[in-house]
């Protein structure tokens, strides 16, 4: 069923009707490629809605969420041109339709959150609203507190400047020679290859890198390639971190209400 657009954004949460109309005018929305205009009227089932390049989805029915540790190797997509095996190829079990929440490398792993909440995953999203995600990057040389400084105070990526909001070396083990530098690193900006270009951008180059962490949701001790469903307590810190409190009563689904505060749902 047709509505203005401006009811739309604002029912997915990007700002209030009034806000929405404003990000029209200013033309950082998209219809189906196409510059929008205000009292532009779409249908959420078949057209496609774009604020600041970042897709939104108000998705009908009860609202899942799931913590997904993606392995090496699978797309961050629901599906793929080519052929190639995505994040969606790992959710054998899940009845409902979800997408992926931000992206991973093809060769990155770790955390991420599939839930059709369109209004969480748009705000989880834009850095506007600075939900931090956390990684960690191993990285060729030895650690210099000197590089870790450059990121705190900004390096040019591409045509912009990137500021990480914090970063530390993680302790060494100990447990091998040759044992790379490990670095933690938080930020809440989207762009792609982001933690990558940050370390190329100061001298290091990643070897390796994990995401551990979208705000307050936390990777714990899920294996590689395998899922769960968020509990409650863990969909309730998202969606405060994300502007959202006190919406999350009726936005969870039967399941997620049944599983325990623990952390340790079904997964497959």
């Amino acid at each position: 069923m047709e509505q203005k657009l401006q009811k739309f954004l604002a029912h997915a949460g990007i700002a209030s009707r009034r806000g929405c109309e404003l990000l029209i005018a200013q033309g950082r929305v998209t219809v189906n490629g196409v510059r929008a205009h205000i009292g532009q009227r779409i249908d959420p089932e078949k057209d496609r809605v774009r604020v600041d390049g970042r897709e939104v989805r108000v998705p009908s029915g009860p609202k899942t969420y799931i913590a997904l540790n993606k392995p090496p190797g699978y797309l961050s997509t629901v599906k793929d041109p080519l052929g190639r095996k995505t994040v969606m190829d790992l959710l054998d079990g899940v009845e409902t339709r979800v997408y992926p929440v931000g992206r991973l490398d093809f060769d990155a792993m770790g955390l991420m959150l599939m839930t059709n909440d369109g209004e969480l995953a748009f705000r989880l999203t834009h850095p506007a609203f600075e939900v931090r995600k956390r990684y960690v990057v191993e990285v060729d040389g030895p650690p210099d507190q000197k590089k870790l400084e450059m990121m705190l105070a900004g390096v040019r990526v591409g045509d912009r400047i990137v500021r990480v909001d914090s970063a530390r070396f993680i302790p060494s083990q100990g447990r091998g020679r040759f044992e790379p530098t490990k670095i933690e690193i938080e930020l809440h900006e989207g762009q792609k290859h982001v933690v990558k270009n940050v370390c190329r951008a100061v001298g290091y180059e990643p070897l390796k890198l994990m995401r551990v962490a979208i705000g307050p949701l936390k990777i714990g001790e899920l294996p590689p390639g395998r899922w769960r469903r968020l509990t409650r307590r863990e969909v309730r810190a998202l969606r405060q971190a994300a502007g959202l409190e006190g919406e999350e009563r009726d936005a969870i689904d039967d399941r997620t209400r049944r599983s325990k505060d623990s952390g340790h749902g079904t997964g497959s």
